[in-house]
């Protein structure tokens, strides 16, 4: 076994109450019954109830100091050992409520009046650990595409204890939204219920899509000539591709709305609309036609696009 002050964490110098703080930290963290079917922490346990057993003790730590008890507890000298230390006590409280060789007339008892919420019983020398206690909660984050989340999916989720969950992710599901799905935290004590799990959704941005609320909005780029004399083009939306006819005339900034192909609300499944701004695209390297074309008519056709905007 570990040397008990390594084990605590703790100087050989520690004062009693250091020594009892740290046994408190640890024994709260790795107790058994808070970590449910995981044997390292019940091991883990074991050592740091056997260490607190020796160094909790004054005269057993003195014992262990001057070399006459090993970090087991066991005689060094051959004069029995731990266990008979605690066997031939006679005071009708030898072992703790696990075996774990330590007693409750060590101080133990306001620990596990921590742990567990016990009371007393028997003039002081046992204590009842028959409590309910609902489990604790456990937060998880899962990162779902902005169409999962906008038409709702199903994400599998690895939970605490190595348990595999499918989680629904609701169509309409908001970035930072958290789910809740009851009982599927930490188990309770005493066969109160288990807690929940508590999923945080984490929505990945899109590269051309974005929501404010249940709208979604899209810049839509078009050619000269379909802002010129209008077109009916394929437009995509988060429920797939629908048609759309662009006014003839068009030009950056105009904007139509495709009524409902936004997200749908999940409580009422009214769903939002989708804005698509049109933004004119010419071409990468327009060819002598489309200038010599442009040239004569802009000579004809004086306008200036800067009036309007009122940019003196």
């Amino acid at each position: 076994m570990s040397d008990p002050y390594q084990v605590l964490g703790v100087g050989r110098d520690a004062s009693p109450e250091a020594v009892k703080s740290a046994y408190r930290k640890l024994a709260k963290k790795y107790h058994p019954d808070l970590n449910p079917g995981d044997s390292k922490v019940e091991q883990r346990f074991k050592e740091i109830s056997q260490a607190y057993a020796i160094l909790g003790d004054a005269e057993k730590r003195k014992q262990f100091d001057r070399g006459e008890i090993n970090a087991s507890g066991q005689d060094t000298g051959g004069r029995g050992g731990f266990y008979r230390a605690y066997a031939e006590s006679g005071d009708g409280a030898k072992y703790g409520p696990h075996g774990f060789g330590f007693r409750f007339d060590q101080g133990l008892e306001d620990v596990f009046e921590d742990l567990f919420g016990g009371t007393r019983r028997g003039g002081g020398k046992a204590r009842s650990h028959n409590v309910r206690r609902r489990g604790a909660d456990v937060s998880y984050r899962v990162r779902v595409s902005f169409l999962e989340a906008a038409q709702g999916a199903r994400k599998r989720l690895g939970l605490a204890g190595g348990k595999q969950l499918e989680v629904a992710i609701p169509a309409g599901t908001e970035d930072g939204q958290t789910l809740r799905l009851k009982g599927q935290g930490m188990s309770g004590l005493g066969g109160a219920p288990a807690g929940d799990a508590l999923i945080e959704v984490q929505v990945e941005p899109h590269p051309y899509f974005r929501r404010e609320e249940r709208d979604i909005h899209l810049e839509l780029p078009i050619s000269l000539q379909e802002a010129v004399l209008g077109a009916t083009v394929q437009v995509p939306t988060v429920h797939g591709k629908v048609s759309m006819k662009i006014p003839p005339g068009s030009n950056s900034g105009s904007r139509l709305r495709l009524k409902g192909k936004g997200v749908a609300d999940p409580k009422s499944g009214e769903a939002g609309d989708q804005y698509v701004t049109m933004r004119v695209v010419l071409p990468d390297q327009p060819d002598e036609e489309l200038k010599s074309f442009i040239e004569r008519w802009g000579a004809q056709h004086r306008y200036d696009p800067r009036d309007k905007a009122g940019l003196d």
